[in-house]
């Protein structure tokens, strides 16, 4: 493994430091790193330590480049934190081989910043199912973060820059991977309060909004349609709303706006049909698809996912391991070279800040 010295964290300490995990190794995580790295000066703008197997991504770059003519920055020119891989791993075969890697990245990777080693973590793809196959039983990264972290309170955040206006989106969920049959009894005015706590420190600590304006949806369609379609907006959330707007004078809080017409204006503002005031400064969606249609709908080559409330800067591609393509040099590193870009933008704002 590579270790920073001392000196080398003193003299890094003014560019953003990050740790770029691989992902699962037998996904597209290697291919969309390697091409995301070579479309950005990456050296001026922030230091960038790629966690993971160097063996595999040599591998990978060797194969990529028989496959195609797309630019990818060649891994010896990477500063790599060696984390070796004992088993084999096979491309676009994800089993608990490659579950098992990936996971190690991830540790180490949040081991690092913890110590102060690291500013952020932009994380490959990962695959649930191969981290379950290798005994690790978590819904996600994003709930592995939060257990390393040692925090409770914490949030899926997706951001997409529209390539149109320069309009940012920003959704926040509710709940997350949870079945859908779950989240009516999930969504508690409790929940909701401390997922709004999230998205209004978001909004001020990383985007400096000081004065939010936040949409909330409905659950049921027509957000309940005064009770005719579902009670929960009439027995709690209108209420629990109505307390929010009383006790945060500060905040604009618009909602609960029925589902189905809450993406209006995001799409507007996105292709520029409304002036981008209009929007909303961030989404609450209640739960995960009711949030990701919309946004992958919008920005699936471009979102970004968040980790919010969190010690350090975690961001990842909207996207998994798509092992059907892995190796073939076709997977489109869009939404990685966003989530590096997005990193250092936070990880660039909250020095500042502490400065």
């Amino acid at each position: 493994m590579i270790l920073l010295q001392p000196d080398s964290l003193r003299l890094e300490k003014q560019r953003p430091r990050l740790a770029l995990t691989l992902g699962d190794p037998a996904g597209i995580g290697p291919e969309v790193i390697l091409k995301a790295l070579a479309q950005i000066d990456f050296a001026q703008n922030y230091d960038v330590t790629v966690v993971g197997s160097k063996t595999q991504l040599i591998q990978s770059y060797e194969q990529l480049r028989q496959q195609c003519s797309d630019d990818f920055v060649n891994p010896e020119d990477l500063k790599i934190l060696d984390i070796d891989i004992e088993q084999t791993i096979t491309t676009g075969v994800g089993d608990a081989a490659s579950g098992a890697a990936s996971f190690a990245y991830m540790q180490v990777a949040i081991a690092r910043t913890k110590i102060g080693e690291f500013d952020g973590i932009v994380t490959g793809p990962i695959a649930k199912s191969a981290w379950k196959a290798a005994g690790y039983n978590y819904p996600g990264q994003t709930e592995l973060l939060a257990k390393l972290a040692g925090v409770t309170r914490y949030g899926m955040l997706f951001v997409a820059r529209s390539p149109h206006t320069g309009w940012t989106l920003k959704t926040l969920l509710a709940t997350t991977h949870i079945p859908l049959r779950e989240v009516a009894d999930a969504l508690t005015p409790k929940l909701l309060a401390n997922k709004l706590d999230l998205l209004v420190e978001c909004l001020q600590q990383d985007f400096s909004i000081e004065r939010p304006r936040i949409a909330i949806a409905g659950l049921n369609p027509h957000s309940g349609e005064s009770g005719q379609l579902g009670r929960e907006e009439q027995d709690w959330l209108i209420p629990w709303l109505e307390k929010e707007r009383c006790d945060r004078p500060h905040i604009q809080l618009d909602g609960p706006i029925p589902p189905d017409t809450m993406w209006v204006k995001p799409s507007q503002a996105w292709y520029g049909t409304i002036e981008s005031e209009k929007a909303a400064d961030g989404y609450l969606a209640l739960y995960h698809d009711q949030g990701l249609i919309p946004v992958k709908q919008l920005a699936f080559d471009r979102a970004v996912n968040t980790s919010i409330g969190l010690p350090f800067v975690r961001t990842s591609p909207d996207h998994g391991t798509a092992f059907d393509i892995a190796g073939k040099g076709i997977a489109d590193a869009t939404s990685m070279k966003a989530a590096i870009q997005l990193a250092v933008e936070l990880a660039s704002r909250r020095s500042a800040q502490v400065g």
